[in-house]
């Protein structure tokens, strides 16, 4: 099977285009340049200039001894939280303002939840010089303090949301209301592989310089450019987008998600979208969305930030229901013991949405043989109230 997107923008029977009449021409816009704008030499050049010379990339391969003597198998970490702002959303801002000047835009928008992207966004607009507006949900707000602070610093404006439970999805609706109010000179840079087409097809070729990174650090280290594992969180899914897209199609290599289980996938309060989501639309984008009967959006929760997101990308919810993707719920605990062990066993402090990917180990059987990559999509400093309230020393 071919796990790519269509000419249409779907992924199998996800994904396309519902937008308002308002957005259409933006959104055209998008679809018929974005491909020329990134197959393009002069983009190229740009956009791997700043990866190198700016985010600091390539992002290293690591061997983690002592986790991989834990779980029995050949652990590698890729090292996304060593890039510049901490995360890999520094891979998708770059790219996508370097479209936004080439489609002429001038004034940028974005949505952030754990603020990942939105220092991200707020950084990059400080480089090449752009007015930056991002839109974060109360809760967010007052969670991810150290994130708004960097915000502000770098010269954006930060709007709390405060409708619904003042999450993503909140923020989100609000960032697709400003465009809606100013679609000729403003560029939505969203931060991950959800909302209409060609959004999550452009986030994950931006992002796919993870996998193409893996490829050749895997063969230096084991001879061989493929894993038989590759593991990541997903919330929208833009890491992991990025981690697997150069192995889509290599039924070799075996796809583990993780997705939030917040208190239990059954208990209520969950953002388990794969599993507790039904098939309908959610900011422009046909997908599994986590629904009442009436289809309207239940309201998801998760300790982390970055996961606590009713949708997942088109891309995601295509490889869980063709069975491509194993997809497993960590609960909140069992995230926050995941990043003790890592934290105690190989120095590395992770974000609370990468601790879910590490959280997914232990419900892994693994071969001594065995290659895993996981990524560790982010640090987690801005994380470090959560884990001092929730487990004591």
């Amino acid at each position: 099977m071919n796990y790519q997107v269509d000419e249409k923008g779907y992924y199998g029977r996800f994904g396309g285009a519902y937008i308002p009449e308002i957005l259409h021409k933006c959104v055209e816009d998008l679809q018929n340049n974005y491909l020329g704008v990134l197959e393009s030499d002069d983009f190229k050049r740009e956009f791997h200039r700043l990866l190198s010379d700016y985010a600091g990339r390539p992002s290293p391969l690591y061997y983690a001894q002592r986790m991989s003597e834990r779980y029995g198998c050949r652990l590698y970490l890729k090292r996304e939280d060593l890039n510049h702002t901490g995360a890999h959303k520094i891979n998708n801002t770059i790219g996508q303002i370097l479209v936004a000047k080439r489609l002429g835009k001038t004034r940028v928008i974005a949505e952030t939840g754990a603020g990942q992207h939105g220092v991200a966004t707020a950084t990059v607009c400080a480089l090449m010089d752009m007015p930056c507006v991002v839109y974060m949900g109360k809760t967010d707000v007052e969670r991810q303090q150290p994130n708004v602070k960097k915000m502000q610093m770098l010269g954006a404006t930060v709007v709390p949301v405060t409708s619904g439970n003042m999450t993503l999805k909140d923020a989100t609706n609000e960032a697709i209301r400003d465009w809606c109010c100013h679609p000729a000179d403003t560029f939505y840079i969203i931060g991950s592989t959800v909302g209409p087409h060609p959004y999550p097809d452009m986030v994950a070729r931006l992002q796919s310089v993870i996998s193409e990174e893996i490829k050749w650090q895997i063969a230096e280290k084991e001879g061989r450019d493929y894993p038989d594992y590759l593991m990541a969180c997903v919330g929208g899914g833009s890491n992991a987008a990025g981690t697997i897209y150069h192995y889509l199609d290599d039924e070799r290599v075996k796809i583990v998600l993780s997705e939030a289980g917040g208190e239990g996938v059954l208990s209520g309060r969950s953002a388990a979208t794969i599993q507790l989501g039904r098939e309908g639309i959610i900011h422009g984008s046909r997908t599994l969305v986590m629904q009442n009967e009436d289809g309207q959006i239940e309201e998801p929760y998760s300790i982390s930030a970055g996961l606590d997101y009713p949708g997942i990308g088109p891309i995601h919810a295509n490889l869980a229901t063709t069975k491509r993707a194993t997809v497993l719920a960590v609960n909140d605990d069992e995230a926050l013991d995941a990043a003790y062990e890592l934290t105690r066993l190989e120095g590395i402090i992770p974000a609370l949405e990468s601790a879910h990917a590490l959280g997914a180990l232990k419900k892994m059987s693994f071969k001594p043989d065995d290659v895993v990559v996981l990524t560790v999509s982010g640090r987690g400093d801005k994380d470090m109230e959560a884990y001092l309230k929730n487990i004591s020393l």
